[in-house]
């Protein structure tokens, strides 16, 4: 897939549960995600996803192995099961694989204050919970399945544009 890097935007659909990579505005990949279970907004403590323009402010997780456990952002060393078809719900928020970490760009709106989507740890991640894709049940996040979390994460670059949408 050759893209125009300085043209490539992402757009995620709450109500479709699908994130789209478009170069020039024309959608050239489709994802299947899981958004929040908890809903849409913008407010620290809810688990809400948050609504508006955002950007890819870190990348992190580069060339580690599929199924890489995170927490606080660092590689733990495990590699965390993966259940696709096995309906396995994992108790904890798993970050798996790759990380895209997203900062708002809406003052007030999902910038600052206490919306601030960086501040609240938001991020495109990879599941173990793949069979649970095309619903909502994160806790705030986008969730990938991890093979998917991976190609994306190599086209994308930090500074990249994200609009989440109802």
């Amino acid at each position: 897939m050759s893209l125009n890097a300085l043209a490539i935007k992402i757009e995620v659909s709450i109500s479709k549960q699908r994130l789209y990579l478009k170069d020039n505005n024309e959608i050239v990949k489709t994802y299947t995600i899981s958004s929040s279970s908890y809903g849409e907004g913008s407010e620290e403590g809810t688990n809400h996803t948050p609504l508006g323009l955002h950007e890819i402010k870190k990348k992190i997780g580069h060339e580690k192995p599929i199924g890489a456990r995170f927490i606080g952002r660092v590689y733990t060393g495990e590699i965390y099961p993966i259940y696709s078809n096995e309906k396995i719900l994992v108790t904890d928020d798993v970050i798996q694989t790759r990380i895209m970490w997203l900062s708002g760009l809406e003052e007030g709106e999902n910038l600052g204050g206490n919306v601030d989507t960086f501040s609240r740890y938001i991020y495109i991640h990879g599941t173990p919970e793949e069979w649970r894709l095309g619903q909502k049940a994160s806790h705030g996040c986008i969730r990938m399945s991890n093979r998917d979390v991976i190609e994306l994460f190599n086209i994308v670059e930090e500074g990249t544009e994200v609009y989440i949408n109802k």
